[in-house]
């Protein structure tokens, strides 16, 4: 009984008190405030678990008006703000953990307008991204920008990182689907860019300088999305490979043959962790890397033709020993089934808090980058786990390393951050990013010259200097002003 009297007192822990949260109150009398400390830890942080959150408050504005008056209540009181939408990122760009006022989207949901002429969505920033591509679906259309939380990130996040995803090799990142953007500012101003227009050559073109702008130039509240055709029937192909040195073989080989929709690869120790997470093996023998691509198949006679030049693109790649097995799948229900194998990676890791590099080169510097990459990671990690998955066909690299359980965090993180700097120099002799599609935040800061020049970090400071006076929007994240 006394464990459960202790569990129901801490239940009720008294929401913290400040004199500014009354103020944002009075000036904003109808605005949804949390101050529990659960909801403080829930909404200070984002997938990254390196800081303590320590918001001030979350503030949860129900329309545009609403946030227009924080933004003014925050700059006239000299209060930090952190934009805040679904909290995917990991790069520790929505993370509070200086006193700041988090400003959550998530009530900001509604799909405000379909254009069928001009085949546009117009949303609310905080909309989940699979919502857009069920609405979407609804019209006969589709939301090409895809990735496996789908279910969980809001709009107005994928644009603040122009997020990429699964099918960039076939639809381009989050920014090619930017039609329109409305943004509060700073000072509260609501600037309206671009307004849906396919051309527009009426100056510089504010809509892109926010996109992967990490909510350090104004807050995004609705976007109107430009919509594809319906998705093409498509089938998806698992191929185990016998080395690391083959991929870009195989890719090269599929993509000369086939209308490739995506082409991701991924490790033996990936494939091993999403198994533990309860996915089922696709092979009988464990191999060391795999890659699954996905292609359009067409209809009818197409089909046919199609399947003859799948089939040849795999006969080809086993002859020259590129591929050791293989399976297609045959329903909807098999290509999702192959599909996890590759989307539940990065859930399956999550209980282990892994230090994660996310980075990127042009296609045709992928084979010395991946061959210097491999030899970097077993030199250095000799024996640490270390999972990788990549978006091979658009250059994209994700490197997860798992923390040894008998080793301090703060030793760990120095470890993997000295790993990092080497793995900056290797990027910069192959034209690289340190940041393909998660941002820069707070993870990724110290590396930013790595791949921006001075000239271009200047530049960058200035503009938020011009558009933020004060510094209140997402200050430390991105660069210190």
């Amino acid at each position: 009984m006394t464990a459960v009297r202790l569990a129901r007192r801490a239940r009720h822990v008294p929401p913290m008190t400040d004199s500014r949260v009354a103020s944002l109150q009075a000036a904003v009398p109808g605005l949804q405030i949390k101050t529990d400390p659960a909801d403080l830890e829930h909404y200070g942080r984002d997938w990254t678990r390196r800081w303590t959150p320590a918001p001030l408050a979350i503030a949860l504005p129900g329309s545009v008006a609403e946030v227009q008056a924080v933004m003014r209540w925050a700059n006239g009181h000299a209060v930090a703000v952190v934009p805040s939408g679904g909290r995917t990122g990991l790069s520790g760009g929505a993370v509070a953990a200086n006193g700041e006022l988090v400003v959550s989207t998530e009530r900001l949901r509604r799909v405000l307008g379909f254009d069928a002429v001009d085949r546009t969505l117009t949303v609310e920033a905080g909309i989940a991204l699979q919502a857009v591509q069920e609405a979407a679906a609804g019209h006969g259309l589709s939301y090409p920008v895809d990735f496996a939380a789908r279910g969980s990130c809001s709009i107005g996040g994928t644009i603040a990182t122009n997020a990429g995803g699964i099918r960039v090799i076939r639809h381009g990142n989050t920014r090619d689907w930017v039609a329109g953007v409305r943004v509060v500012t700073a000072t509260g101003e609501l600037l309206d860019l671009n307004r849906g227009l396919l051309k527009n050559s009426s100056g510089y073109d504010l809509r892109h300088l926010i996109v992967a702008s990490e909510g350090t130039l104004g807050i995004i509240v609705e976007a109107t999305l430009r919509l594809a055709p319906p998705a093409q029937p498509s089938n998806v192909m698992l191929l185990a490979l016998p080395s690391f040195a083959v991929v870009l073989d195989v890719f090269q080989a599929l993509r000369a043959r086939l209308q490739l929709e995506a082409f991701e690869c991924f490790s033996d120790r990936a494939l091993h962790h999403v198994l533990v997470h309860g996915a089922q093996a696709p092979f009988d023998a464990l191999h060391p890397y795999y890659a699954i691509a996905e292609f359009a198949t067409g209809g009818g006679v197409e089909a046919e033709a199609q399947e003859g030049r799948v089939l040849a693109a795999f006969e080809h790649c086993m002859e020259q020993g590129w591929i050791a097995d293989g399976v297609i799948s045959q329903s909807d229900a098999q290509a999702a089934q192959l599909w996890r194998l590759r989307e539940g990676i990065t859930e399956s890791l999550a209980p282990y808090v892994p230090y994660k590099n996310d980075v990127s080169v042009r296609i045709s510097a992928l084979p010395g980058f991946l061959a210097e990459t491999q030899a970097l990671l077993l030199a250095e990690y000799p024996e640490f786990d270390v999972v990788w998955f990549g978006h091979i066909g658009d250059g994209n690299l994700h490197i997860n390393v798992l923390k040894p359980v008998d080793m301090a965090q703060d030793a760990f993180v120095a470890r993997c951050e000295h790993v990092t700097r080497l793995l900056v120099d290797a990027l910069a002799r192959h034209g690289g990013s340190i940041s393909a599609e998660h941002g820069i935040g707070l993870v990724k800061k110290p590396y930013l010259s790595s791949t921006r020049s001075d000239a271009e970090i200047a530049l960058m400071r200035g503009i938020r200097r011009a558009m933020d006076p004060a510094g209140i929007l997402n200050p430390g994240k991105l660069f210190d002003r």
